[in-house]
């Protein structure tokens, strides 16, 4: 079945319209309520980024599983991955985020833990959709879910953070830039880094429940780059408004994406004997990062956009390492899901060890020149069964060889179909990446 309401990342829209009204939000939590009700009488955690709509959401919610009879726990402002380790660690039925992660402060979103503080698996979201459709009842007043707020939240989530490196880790003369997107680890990242040695200069850590993800953070992170350069620091570290994404900038200022992160680590743990199985990157990985661990002996293999869709991968293999281009880092040996933070103890604890900069470790992967172009469309196109785009694709990919690489996919949000070409030459992929888009802007105007 199709899920009406839930996308890869639980139930997103902007605030006021759509799905992220407090009515809707009301009904979600008493669904969810229903659904997640287990032996005994089952608590589930709220936290939430700081979008000033936060606030409004969180009573809703919370109003929506007390009528289902779920008691409440809330977290306050708390990353996403730490709402999944509190989940884990506080026995809760299920964890909620409310949260719309990267995109700007007018949009918001819910997304949902199980026990393990894993992603929801389908059939549970269906069943939530299934409730919502029913009417709403509130159960009798004896059976009310309670409210308590966990006063130490942040403090827990700091303590674990700091235990997924070796206790004898210091970050000692390290200056570092961390950019907290003005976004939910405000309060948390910059802690973890001065508790563990590094001097730390804060960045984008005042959020007044607007300027989440403006400007700053993991999906901006030229910011952090010339603050990097401008105090002379030897690193930066950008986190997105929830925390489960992270940038790093070396101290040229050179911006260091999701693919060479997950290839440092990579080579980390296979020269400590850590490395089970291989990497699991997307679609859109760098085809740098394919080619780099396939010279280190490192099996790769993609998935779909969507970290949910490479920790479904992970899982399948027993893999404990994957993520995206865009930062997802997720290291199953750490946790359950991906971690901003903790992506970046990892390396900076590579950094130690190693005794070399971030702009060093990173050498061992060459990243080839990507060229994406977005073609309007007005309507569905059948990419592999229309012969112009077929042939415009295998004209392309015979140009390419083993050298490159071809992808076209339709966006999930909006009419587009996104082109990207691969290869080692920049101006070349450029006009190949043209070729297919004019292709495919012909077949949907036919």
């Amino acid at each position: 079945m199709d899920k009406r309401y839930f996308g890869t990342d639980g139930i997103r829209g902007r605030v006021g319209s759509d799905l992220m009204t407090p009515e809707f939000v009301l009904r979600l939590g008493w669904a969810a309520g229903r659904v997640l009700v287990g032996d005994g009488h089952p608590s589930v955690l709220i936290g939430k980024d700081t979008r000033i709509s936060g606030y409004m959401l969180e009573s809703a919610l919370q109003a929506g599983l007390s009528a289902a009879g779920i008691d409440i726990r809330l977290l306050g402002p708390m990353p996403t991955p730490g709402i999944a380790y509190l989940t884990r660690t506080l026995r809760a039925s299920a964890g909620i985020v409310i949260s719309a992660s990267h995109n700007p402060y007018y949009d918001n979103g819910i997304k949902f833990f199980s026990a393990e503080g894993t992603k929801l698996p389908d059939e549970v979201e269906l069943a939530i959709e299934a409730e919502l459709d029913k009417p709403m009842q509130t159960v009798d007043s004896a059976q009310l879910g309670k409210a308590e707020r966990i006063v130490d939240a942040a403090g827990r989530y700091i303590e674990f953070c700091k235990s997924t490196i070796p206790q004898r880790t210091v970050l000692h003369g390290l200056k570092l830039v961390v950019d907290c997107a003005n976004g939910a680890t405000y309060h948390i990242a910059p802690s973890v880094f001065e508790e563990l040695g590094a001097e730390v200069i804060r960045l984008a850590a005042h959020p007044d429940g607007l300027n989440i993800n403006a400007d700053c953070g993991a999906t901006a992170p030229q910011r952090l780059a010339d603050a990097v350069l401008s105090n002379q620091a030897d690193l930066g570290v950008a986190l997105d408004g929830d925390g489960d994404r992270v940038i790093m900038v070396d101290h040229h200022g050179e911006i260091v994406d999701g693919d060479e992160l997950l290839y440092i680590i990579a080579r980390a743990h296979q020269e400590e004997g850590r490395m089970q199985g291989g990497v699991v990157g997307t679609q859109m990985s760098n085809l740098g990062l394919e080619l780099a661990l396939k010279g280190l002996g490192i099996p790769f293999e993609r998935a779909a956009v969507g970290d949910r869709y490479v920790m479904e991968r992970l899982q399948e293999r027993a893999w404990l390492l994957g993520g995206e281009s865009s930062g997802h880092i997720i290291c199953l040996d750490q946790t359950t899901t991906g971690d901003g933070i903790i992506a970046a103890l990892q390396v900076l604890y590579v950094m130690v060890t190693s005794g070399k900069p971030l702009h060093e470790l990173k050498q061992g992967m060459e990243k080839m020149p990507q060229a994406l172009v977005n073609v309007p469309i007005d309507g569905p196109v059948d990419l592999a069964a229309t012969p112009l785009i077929r042939e415009a694709v295998s004209d392309v990919e015979q140009c390419l060889g083993e050298q490159g690489r071809v992808l076209l996919r339709p966006s999930g949000t909006e009419p587009l179909v996104r082109v990207m070409v691969e290869g080692r030459d920049a101006r070349e992929v450029e006009r190949l990446a043209r070729q297919i888009a004019d292709a495919v802007a012909e077949a949907a105007a036919a």
